[in-house]
């Protein structure tokens, strides 16, 4: 298990990121029914930790995974949710005004039907408000046992200084990848000297890590992958030749490549949890097996040096 930040939060190393549980507005035909068997599917897995956010389906991911849950031993895993869209003028803003947060974490228990949130994540920053300000009244409902564990996703590294200015951040979520490694030089010094966990989102990278691509894919316009510049060009070539450069050692191990690189996020002393999501129940049970993978030190640092300059 894995100790959140200052916290009492303890979690396994692998966890479901369900932005695709709901999340409607991010990923076209997704259906309700499917969602909810991803999330029992998680926790009959041994997965213990669930990252959704509202804005994931604004609100209905929570809402999913608040009838999911029904039936389960609320003390056996952890709800990990963000909040920072305002919609209340008919616009998505973003807003960290301390009201504004504590409301959304009244909300977010309403829709999740539980009594405390394990992780709650400032979702992104504003231009107003001062962070020490906005975690401050997340502290207020630690105190007040509605939340369990401060974190703040998207934040700058100077942004993270600020909103941890008394200490209390526990977890940063941020996209990081075998090709997205911008954060080891940016922010995981300051993270490891100051016990705060990190948990890197897309670690799949939008499903490039899996293997399963070896052609251009040209997606719907809803589809979040849209124009993503990973997926074109020599670029998307590159990634793809170093993807099917592991499918060896992923035999080795009688696992497929996604899970090999779960197991590479799991080894490594920076990652605190890695959240891969999945569109279907069995994409989560193999997941899953990344926990029984042992990578020696030498195959850590071959599929390390691999993607060093993707």
């Amino acid at each position: 298990m894995v100790k959140i930040g200052k916290s009492d939060v303890n979690a396994t190393a692998l966890g479901l990121g369900t932005n695709a549980v709901g999340g409607n507005n991010l990923f076209p035909n997704l259906k309700d029914e499917t969602g909810i068997q991803i999330v029992k599917t998680a926790l009959d897995s041994g997965i213990t930790l669930l990252d959704t956010a509202f804005a994931y389906g604004m609100g209905h991911s929570e809402e999913l995974i608040g009838q999911a849950i029904q039936g389960y031993d609320r003390s056996k895993f952890v709800i990990a949710t963000k909040a920072a869209q305002d919609t209340s003028n008919g616009d998505v803003t973003i807003n960290n005004n301390p009201e504004f947060l504590k409301q959304s974490v009244e909300d977010a228990l309403k829709r999740l039907q539980t009594d405390y949130i394990d992780i709650f994540y400032i979702h992104f920053p504003d231009d107003q408000t001062p962070k020490d300000q906005a975690v401050a009244a997340l502290n207020e409902l630690k105190e007040a046992g509605k939340i369990k564990a401060i974190g703040v996703s998207n934040f700058s590294l100077d942004q993270i200084k600020e909103a941890n200015k008394d200490g209390l951040v526990d977890v940063v979520e941020d996209q990081y990848s075998l090709i997205h490694r911008e954060n080891e030089n940016l922010m995981f010094n300051y993270l490891r000297d100051n016990n705060i966990s990190f948990v890197p989102f897309f670690p799949l990278a939008s499903g490039l890590l899996t293997g399963k691509y070896s052609e251009v894919v040209n997606f719907p316009e809803t589809d979040i992958r849209n124009g993503n510049p990973d997926f074109t060009g020599d670029r998307f070539a590159s990634i793809v030749e170093k993807v099917n450069s592991l499918k060896p050692m992923a035999e080795k191990h009688g696992v497929d490549v996604a899970q090999l690189v779960l197991a590479w996020y799991i080894a490594n002393p920076d990652i605190s949890i890695v959240i891969p999501g999945a569109k279907h129940p069995e994409q989560v049970e193999k997941n899953a097996q990344a926990l029984k993978v042992q990578l020696s030190d030498d195959e850590y640092k071959e599929i390390d040096n691999t993607f060093k300059n993707i």
